[in-house]
């Protein structure tokens, strides 16, 4: 009997699923100031390790981080942890984050930077762990030492040197981080070198690095006469101190260099994240995604020194490859954000001449992309031809980039295309409303749908194609959803440049405002007389949609009072900002800073030849200064315009044109 017993139990023992010992399922890592960052998320977690020797099942189990609402989060239903495993839960603070494809574990409520209590609670609701984590440093995580035992006390939580999420803590964790160390001596321009003085926190050893890798235990240390720099070089410091976190990385880049010429961008980060083959975000990689494909963002310091030499920034940010063909470049696009776990939200200054914000959250160094052996300067100088003319275009400054101290040539400064970029010139200052700002690219399906919500938009491109705007509450339909005088400069804009990349169209709506649009990337311009884009602009409103939607502006061509307005617009750019007196000083300026700073531009890259960027820059002039007379002929056969309406709108401009805009001799 009593081995029928002990049988019975043993079936009984197998048959049940494994149940976590006391202590077993731990919190065993948090990370409430996120500083990495992937397609711009940069969700904190929390990190769930199973101690134990049995694999737990997690369903019913509870994460959240007040104890009114203990399942603020709740694990599905098939959810085990293995034995000696890790699970993350991504606290994203939204509700609806589609699962993604590394977890599947998105807790609506997020993190506390300052501190707060987190609780673990099983199916049944009893609290397995409660926790309260300290105030926390940016891009530091905290957890448990590896291998500790027993039922963890909040003592036996500390501050890791390196986050480890999924996978083994490090074996020390420490309550305290080292105050950061300070460059006392001014990074930028010196002629014949400079002695660098460096201020160290007391009980503290700097140590330094000038290859751009962030100083470890092992880098050397910092000398106490200062460090003679002969050379352009970036500097890297940080202190270090026993029994406690290393201290952020101050950095500061020292270009010993008889002119300077433009103003200078300083990137300083490490080799892992910049070429790498694994893990390198401006080379190809070894795997079948090239690696500038993938969207990394990854810390790095940056400066600017304008054109008298003066430092305006020096932060930490991150930064990625930006840019889709040309990303395949051997000079990348770099763009680069402002980010709070790096200690601040935003570049507090404001490079570009034509606009009055006082700080930007992004900005993007343009390698000329398309152009970038031809003239690198089509873009910047189309670009810059709206200013004044109520559509949204980016800004440009003309500048030079240091990565690592190593020279990396002529970029162009831009403003990057985001929310931000939208609230600034629109004026909306709301957080909440800056949210709900929609930027939608191309055809602005779900695929284009940069930022917000689509659904109005193809609305509005349904309704053009179906509806015959001569009907008044069809017209009024769209009037109120639409800035149609916006609208028309951007066609306007594209037809009479010959932008041949007819696909670069964006739109944005400010909560409350109606549908604009934003002239960028226009760098494939002026480079022949033909039709294009004309053909992609003008059609019929049931005609095949080629890369963005072109029923509003057809829909409305019907119309014969919008015909006449958008003829006028056109005729009215081409008598004013087209006119070549106009262009060629817009070509001049960029030009007078473009020139001196080539030569050694070429010779880093070896992409073009001096000779030949002339060539390619009077082919350019050309186009640009005779297209604009073939403007009303194109529109014509276009749009089977008569000769006297080509005569109404375009006669008195077209005689002006052939005095301003003959051929040179």
């Amino acid at each position: 009997m009593k081995r029928l017993i002990v049988l019975l139990l043993l079936m009984m023992t197998f048959a049940l699923p494994a149940l976590a010992e006391d202590g077993d399922v731990v919190i065993n890592e948090v990370m409430a100031s996120n500083g990495m960052y992937e397609n711009e998320q940069s969700y904190d977690w929390i990190e769930i390790h199973n101690r134990g020797k049995k694999a737990v099942d997690l369903s019913g189990w509870m994460l959240s981080d007040g104890k009114k609402n203990l399942a603020k989060f709740v694990f599905p239903k098939g959810t085990k942890l293995k034995a000696g495993g890790y699970l993350t839960v991504w606290c994203t603070g939204e509700d609806g984050v589609a699962p993604g494809t590394k977890s599947p574990y998105y807790a609506s409520f997020s993190l506390k930077s300052e501190g707060e209590t987190l609780y673990l609670s099983n199916a049944e609701g009893e609290r397995v762990q409660t926790i309260e984590y300290p105030e926390q440093y940016g891009n530091v995580s905290w957890g448990l030492p590896a291998g500790f035992a027993g039922a963890p006390t909040e003592a036996d939580y500390g501050y890791l040197v390196n986050a480890t999420r999924a996978k083994k803590n490090d074996a020390a964790v420490y309550s305290a981080r080292v105050e950061a160390p300070a460059i006392a001596t001014v990074g930028g321009f010196y002629a014949e070198g400079v002695t660098v003085q460096a201020a160290c926190p007391e009980g503290a050893t700097l140590r330094y690095t000038t290859d751009g890798e962030t100083p470890d235990e092992k880098s050397a240390i910092f000398p106490a006469e200062g460090l003679a720099i002969s050379k352009t070089t970036a500097l890297r410091v940080r202190a270090f101190r026993e029994n406690a976190v290393p201290s952020v990385t101050v950095s500061a880049t020292y270009i010993v260099e008889s002119e300077q010429l433009t103003p200078i961008v300083c990137l300083t980060t490490d080799d892992q994240y910049l070429f790498n083959k694994k893990t390198g975000a401006l080379v190809r990689g070894s795997g079948d995604t090239p690696n500038y494909e993938k969207e990394w963002e990854y810390p790095t310091n940056i400066e600017y020194f304008n054109a008298e030499g003066v430092c305006e920034i020096n932060q930490m940010g991150t930064f990625t490859a930006s840019g889709h063909s040309a990303r395949q470049n051997a000079q990348k696009s770099i763009a680069l954000y402002a980010r709070k776990a790096y200690g601040q939200e935003s570049f507090a200054f404001n490079p570009f001449p034509t606009r009055d914000y006082t700080e930007y959250q992004s900005l993007l160094l343009r390698g000329a992309n398309s152009d970038f052996s031809a003239t690198r300067l089509r873009d910047i100088v189309a670009s810059s031809l709206a200013e004044g003319q109520g559509i949204l275009y980016q800004d440009h400054v003309i500048i030079q980039v240091y990565i690592n101290g190593q020279y990396w040539g002529h970029y162009n400064l831009r403003e990057k295309i985001n929310k931000h970029f939208v609230a600034a010139y629109e004026g909306v200052t709301e957080e909440a409303d800056i949210d709900q700002i929609d930027i939608l690219a191309r055809t602005g399906t779900d695929r284009f749908t940069q930022h917000g919500d689509n659904e109005d938009w193809l609305e509005l491109a349904e309704f053009c194609k179906k509806n015959d705007l001569n009907i008044p509450e069809n017209l009024a339909f769209v009037e109120e959803r639409l800035d149609i005088d916006n609208m028309f400069t951007h066609a306007a804009y594209q037809i009479i440049l010959g932008n041949v990349d007819f696909t670069n169209v964006r739109v944005y709506r400010v909560p409350g405002g109606k549908w604009r649009y934003i002239l960028f990337d226009v760098e494939a311009c002026w480079r022949n007389l033909e039709k294009t884009p004309l053909e992609y602009y003008i059609k019929p409103v049931s005609g095949k949609i080629q890369g963005f939607r072109h029923e509003p502006l057809n829909a409305l061509l019907n119309v014969p009072e919008y015909k006449a307005r958008f003829l006028n617009r056109i005729a009215e750019l081409l008598d004013t900002v087209f006119v070549w007196e106009n262009v060629d000083a817009a070509f001049e300026r960029v030009i007078d800073e473009l020139l001196p700073i080539l030569p050694r531009h070429i010779d880093r890259w070896k992409n073009m030849k001096l000779t030949n960027w002339e060539k390619n820059i009077s082919a350019t002039k050309y186009y640009a200064r005779v297209r604009p007379k073939k403007i009303p002929e194109l529109l014509q056969k276009a749009m089977k315009l008569t000769n006297a309406e080509v005569e109404t709108y375009f006669g008195e401009v077209l005689r002006k044109l052939e005095v301003t805009n003959a051929k040179p001799e």
